[in-house]
């Protein structure tokens, strides 16, 4: 078995070149502090050795590392199977290629977020859904990174993009009222570090979940709807969390006519499990989601949903956290609120003339005023 070659070492390239080991580190990241021959002098001598500069070197000898951070508190299978993400990233992606920076998914390790944000080697973050009270946070605060929040809230020393959720949700609401809808649930959002914990008020730090919750309740009692705890299901922001969520409905007893799902993939996971139990789309519920994503109009049937600019928020988030790495001594980094609008497809109809069906499925069975006490 032959013996592995050796990597060609800076030093080596020093001795073959007859220059020292800085004149070598300056030929490759500061080449302007040299004589323009033995610069090339030494890169000759470098390639004919086969040595590559180490990137965490030039890392380390640059101060900077060309590469951002993409920060989420979720795994990244649970990252991807949600289609948010996937354009999310895409504009994120479209800034940074722009401006010739990599990007770097940091996500828990070992379960450790708090882990992996110490082991990756970046020049900011953008991160999604954390907001201050959040331990990682803290801690990139500590270490002095510039940081862009989405979905998390502002900071004053930080960037941060959010979309106007309460506006979106409230909207949502208004519209299933209008069709005359008395009977509601909300699917809503579990807090990725907290799973099947769900803070029904805002709290003193705000979230998606509890500013679209704040703007459904908004937009019911304006219907003289009070949406009780009871009427609020929560699970993870996937199609299978959509399922699991409706038949948690369904085996406690509840009937509605109308569901406000806080993410379009658990509202396409609504869909499948309504049909499961016989019902129909939207002739017996009404189901709109939250995001708009490319997916939502090719669903069966096309669902309306709330549309924020998921893209053009990665976009931004990214673009913000460029400059103010190019810029360390901005005082005062922007917080940009992202508009939303009502998307109406064929989803949601009139309320059904009879509120509820017998428990398995197959028929209408009482009239909406029976159906009210549910």
């Amino acid at each position: 078995m032959e013996a592995r070659t050796r990597r060609a070492r800076i030093a080596d390239v020093a001795k073959e070149a007859g220059v020292s080991k800085t004149a070598v580190s300056f030929a490759f990241n500061s080449p302007e502090r040299l004589n323009a021959i033995t610069a090339s002098k030494i890169r000759e001598v470098a390639a004919s050795l086969g040595y590559r500069p180490h990137p965490a070197a030039r890392m380390l000898t640059q101060k900077n590392t060309m590469t951002i951070g993409l920060l989420t508190p979720q795994v990244l299978s649970v990252v991807f199977a949600n289609p948010f993400y996937a354009e999310l990233c895409a504009g994120v992606a479209a800034a940074t290629d722009g401006a010739g920076y990599g990007l770097l998914f940091v996500s828990p390790l070992h379960g450790s977020l708090i882990r992996a944000i110490g082991r990756a080697t970046v020049d900011g973050f953008v991160a999604v859904g954390l907001g201050e009270d959040h331990p990682e946070v803290e801690q990139i605060r500590r270490a002095g990174l510039p940081m862009v929040l989405v979905d998390g809230g502002a900071l004053p020393e930080h960037g941060s993009v959010d979309s106007n959720d309460e506006v979106g949700a409230r909207a949502a609401a208004k519209h299933l009222l209008s069709l005359g809808h008395r009977q509601f649930v909300v699917i809503g959002i579990e807090p990725a570090n907290m799973p099947g914990l769900f803070e029904y008020s805002p709290g003193p730090t705000e979230t998606v979940a509890s500013r679209r919750l704040t703007g459904y309740r908004q937009g019911l009692e304006l219907g003289g709807i009070r949406l009780g705890d009871e009427r609020i299901v929560i699970g993870p922001a996937t199609f299978d969390g959509g399922v699991a969520a409706f038949h948690r409905i369904w085996e406690d007893g509840l009937r509605p006519t109308a569901i406000l799902a806080m993410s379009d993939v658990m509202a396409i996971g609504v869909m499948w499990a309504v049909r499961e139990v016989g019902l129909r789309v939207p002739e017996d519920v009404s189901i709109v989601g939250f995001d708009d994503l490319d997916v939502a109009p090719y669903s069966n049937p096309p669902l309306t949903t709330v549309h924020q600019p998921i893209r053009h928020k990665g976009e931004e988030s990214a673009r913000l956290l460029l400059r103010m790495i190019a810029r360390p001594d901005l005082d005062r980094p922007e917080h940009k609120t992202l508009d939303t609008r009502l998307i109406i497809r064929a989803s949601t109809a009139r309320a059904p003339v009879r509120g509820g069906v017998r428990p398995g499925g197959r028929g209408p069975s009482e009239t909406a005023a029976g159906a009210a006490g549910r």
